[in-house]
């Protein structure tokens, strides 16, 4: 059975992403004491009493600001209630019952069919006079808690866990995750919400709309997929606010806990210093990469254009010549099915593994094929290589001196290794060892 689902809503800097942050037992959302902060749905899974579960936090919802990024994120959190189990309505006890608070209350009667009320910021176990006034929301018997010093969260993940159906929360097998990557504005949220077929994410002409790396699972073709929209990275000298350099953070932290990369680059622009600087933070960390080149529609084509782009990248991004790149139109809808395709592939050959005898039959055929380098009269010797890793493939080799492999021959056994087994879309790794030595990776 799939994970329950748990919303948590509330008008905005009431603690809900603190709450979040406590719940899932690390820091996930942007906690700052700036109202509005929260500004997408951002996913999380989470564990109580051996039923693991989703978190979803939203941002703050402002009822009758009708301004365009309050507006989307109100809708936002209309849809994480609709797709819930269980809506975990948050508001200040410090502040009273507020005119926001019953309408949202009145938002959650029309579309929420299980609601828990926490009242937060109640840091004694006195409660103050007017904490009986929420009971006028009409949601049940109000939970006072202090996110911030962890009061009362027990009471009221047992309450939750109340909603849940029998046999809720067994583990899944893992899915695909997909961190899409890019410059600010460059089309990653619209391309998820192509990819997805609804509006799950805001999407705004305004630089910087997507603060958070947000998880969204989903499954095609009876496989299982996360997409993780991340915050686009600016330069440092573009960076002004804390949150923002927060967003750069999280967004490097997504890249890490994600099996493949969507690295895209805006076609219109070409290839920047800045998106060089993102495709290096993916090569480096090993995962899997494909260049998504978006807004191809808006490219004025002759013969070759593609071809010429195409260079154009290799000459760029020459670190990374194994990435495969796709030419699409979010605005179109030009080849963005086949994205998640490439994506799979490259997905599955950064955790592919290569038979011993088959490695080292290849080996010895190239060593034929190309004499090994030697100085002084002293010739590299391979004696033995096997794989000892996966995501990035990491292969070990057995040689009599470090010092006789040069870089150049290592490029030739890995262009060999590439050509017998592909492993398209991911970087390989090599570790040389001289004998007596132990492999010092895991």
């Amino acid at each position: 059975m799939s994970k329950p689902v748990v919303a948590i809503v509330g008008r905005p800097n009431v603690g809900k992403s603190t709450l979040f942050n406590k719940i899932v037992g690390r820091r996930v959302s942007i906690v700052e004491d700036t109202p509005g902060v929260t500004r997408d749905r951002i996913y999380a899974e989470a564990e109580w009493c051996g039923t693991h579960f989703a978190v979803i936090d939203t941002g703050g919802i402002e009822p009758r600001n009708e301004e365009v990024i309050p507006r989307q994120m109100r809708a936002q959190a209309e849809m994480a209630m609709d797709m819930a189990d269980t809506v975990l309505f948050m508001v200040d006890g410090k502040d009273g019952l507020t005119n926001s608070d019953h309408e949202v209350a009145e938002l959650l009667r029309r579309r929420a069919s299980k609601v828990v009320l926490a009242v937060n910021k109640i840091d004694g176990q006195n409660l103050p006079d007017d904490f009986y006034d929420f009971y006028e929301l009409g949601l049940g018997e109000p939970i006072p808690i202090s996110a911030a010093n962890m009061l009362n969260l027990g009471d009221l993940l047992d309450r939750i866990a109340e909603n849940f159906p029998p046999g809720a929360g067994e583990e899944e097998e893992e899915a695909i995750k997909i961190a899409v990557i890019g410059k600010p504005n460059v089309g990653k949220s619209s391309l998820i919400n192509k990819l997805l077929g609804e509006d799950r994410l805001i999407v705004s002409d305004i630089a910087g709309t997507t603060r958070d790396s947000i998880d969204t699972p989903f499954t095609r073709d009876g496989e299982k997929f996360v997409l993780i929209d991340t915050a686009g990275i600016r330069r440092k000298s573009k960076i002004y606010e804390d949150i923002e350099r927060y967003s750069v953070v999280r967004a490097i932290a997504a890249i890490e806990r994600s099996d493949v990369c969507l690295m895209m680059i805006d076609a219109s622009q070409g290839v920047s210093e800045q998106d060089k600087r993102i495709a290096g933070l993916a090569h480096e960390a090993g995962k899997g990469i494909v260049l998504v080149v978006n807004k191809w529609d808006l490219i004025a084509k002759e013969t070759n254009t593609m071809k010429k782009f195409r260079d154009e990248l290799a000459s760029q991004l020459v670190f990374m010549s194994y990435a495969p790149s796709i030419f699409i139109s979010v605005e179109t809808g030009q080849r963005v099915r086949d994205v998640i395709d490439i994506a799979k592939i490259a997905a599955e050959n950064n955790a592919m593994r290569v038979p011993t005898g088959k490695l080292n039959s290849l080996i010895a055929d190239a060593v034929m094929m190309k004499a090994p380098p030697a100085d002084k009269g002293k010739r590299l010797k391979i004696y033995y290589a096997a794989q000892i890793g996966i995501k990035p493939p990491l292969f070990s080799f057995q040689i009599n001196s470090r010092d006789l492999m040069h870089f150049s021959y290592s490029r030739y056994l890995e262009n060999k290794i590439r050509e017998s087994f592909g492993f398209s879309g991911t970087s390989i790794k090599f570790v040389f060892r001289e004998k007596g030595e132990k492999d010092d990776v895991q």
